[in-house]
């Protein structure tokens, strides 16, 4: 049984930026900070939405292998993985294509299927599309752009580690994603995590006041960012 946490911190998570929350958990060390999160190409559909956080439901698709359409027995697997899982939950897709570019892996179609389900959005290294149709049902996408057909979308396995943006994804994994960009939050200090928050937000406004008051001394701006 993957470790959770109270729904009252989802929310409280929920209301922090993906940056900050970066920046906060370095401050416990559990991790070389160059680990931990998504690489460029996994981008924000829909920015203007609130903080994508849930636990990670994984799944390894391939929609550009050519032939005859594939059978259901993937897609199955995948509707099993989602059913069991506990919610709020992110869909993981590594692409598996053998033309990533041209991939596709969730519609308007998909999207309403996983929601119904307590998926809260997809998180893949292939392409969406349905943006506006899915957009509008409050699902988030991070992609690295969009493809008109699904191709030959199947599932070749779930519920396995995956690796998407450069990051290597555990089931169960607490995500947490907005226009910034994808990052895993260690489960062990979830709980630590908004104290931390509010005192890097202390710092780095005294960082800011004090750059922006119009009288700077280099040694009293080195002692700030040394404390």
């Amino acid at each position: 049984m993957t470790a959770r946490i109270s729904p009252e911190l989802l929310e409280t998570l929920r209301g922090i930026d993906s940056a900050t929350i970066a920046n906060a958990i370095e401050t416990f060390k559990v991790r070389d900070r160059t680990t931990g999160y998504m690489d460029m190409s996994i981008r924000c559909h829909f920015p203007e939405m609130a903080p994508l956080v849930g636990y990670a439901v994984t799944a390894i698709g391939d929609t550009m292998t050519p032939g005859a359409p594939p059978n259901r027995d993937g897609f199955f697997l995948w509707l099993d993985a989602i059913a069991a899982a506990e919610g709020p939950t992110v869909c993981v897709i590594q692409d598996a294509s053998p033309h990533a570019s041209h991939s596709c892996h969730f519609g308007e179609v998909m999207a309403n299927t996983a929601r119904a389900f307590g998926v809260k959005g997809l998180i893949t290294n292939g392409g969406v599309r349905d943006v506006d149709e899915v957009k509008a049902l409050g699902f988030q996408y991070f992609s690295p752009g969009k493809v008109v057909s699904h191709g030959n979308n199947t599932f070749r396995a779930a519920n396995i580690p995956v690796t998407v943006g450069g990051l290597t994804v555990y089931p169960g994994d607490l995500l947490h994603a907005d226009v910034n960009g994808v990052v895993i939050i260690p489960i062990d200090i979830a709980e630590n995590i908004p104290d931390a928050v509010e005192r890097l937000r202390e710092k780095e406004g005294r960082v800011i006041s004090y750059v922006n008051s119009g009288k700077i001394d280099l040694s009293t701006l080195k002692d700030i960012f040394s404390h």
